[in-house]
């Protein structure tokens, strides 16, 4: 039987998408896609997905999500003991655990970190830019660890030296075929809900950002770049992608 072949929309909606990675992904010739027309594409969602997995597999990173069956609060999570080369968080009450990041995540948080860290301090030099492993418990069913974080100077008086008990200004999430749905979706809705004003997805495989910056509705696309990333709302920020990715 013939596959349904979807649009680049119809594709983005069932990976949990922008439309616009979608097309990146076309151009980068990341994912497989049927030429119909000058410029015009369509997918087999499942060569798509075992491309993605594929891809996925070499990685550390990469592994499979574990998670429990049990409602778990932030107290529950609090209690629970270190595990090395495990990450934790509670999503919504269900506790996920997942490998450690790979050498080419942590190469990009870095050089992202510093980045980030020379321009707060000079806009806001007691502002503080923070790197997982840490806590953010934003509800008591939800405790993130975003790979990177920015709180305000203004701020600074609410936190304490172990957990984080209040939304960061500026999240960034590092992406990869596997956490993908996971930081588009489930923790995207997470964050808008908590009120964090700007929440960052930097993506491995495309070698791009996207900045999103919360509204009345919700979050909007505020920046997209595979170059130079500008954002209206942080003045004189310039960020060249090709510098927080090896070479």
């Amino acid at each position: 039987m013939q596959r349904t072949l979807l649009t680049a929309q119809e594709l983005a909606d069932k990976l949990g998408l922008s439309v616009e990675t979608i097309w990146r992904y076309t151009r980068q010739k990341q994912i497989p896609f049927v030429e119909v027309g000058k410029r015009q594409y369509r997918y087999d969602l499942e060569a798509v997905l075992k491309t993605m997995s594929s891809r996925a597999t070499g990685m550390a990173e990469e592994a499979a999500e574990y998670r429990t069956d049990r409602l778990v609060t932030d107290q529950d999570y609090l209690k629970l003991p270190e595990k090395p080369g495990v990450r934790c968080e509670v999503i919504e009450g269900k506790l996920v655990q997942e490998p450690p990041p790979s050498v080419l995540h942590q190469r990009v948080s870095h050089r992202l970190q510093m980045l980030l860290w020379n321009y707060f301090h000079s806009v806001d030099p007691e502002g503080d830019v923070l790197s997982a492993p840490l806590d953010v418990v934003l509800s008591d069913a939800t405790v993130v660890q975003p790979d990177l974080l920015y709180i305000p100077g203004s701020a600074k008086a609410a936190l304490d030296d172990v957990h984080i008990y209040i939304p960061p200004k500026l999240v960034v999430e590092i992406t990869s075929p596997f956490t993908s749905r996971k930081d588009r979706l489930v923790k995207m809705k997470i964050y808008r809900d908590a009120g964090v004003e700007h929440y960052w997805l930097v993506d491995l495989e495309g070698r791009f950002i996207e900045a999103y910056a919360l509204r009345d509705n919700g979050y909007v696309r505020a920046a997209e770049s595979d170059t130079v990333l500008t954002h209206p709302d942080f003045p004189g920020l310039e960020i060249a992608v090709e510098d927080i990715f090896p070479r």
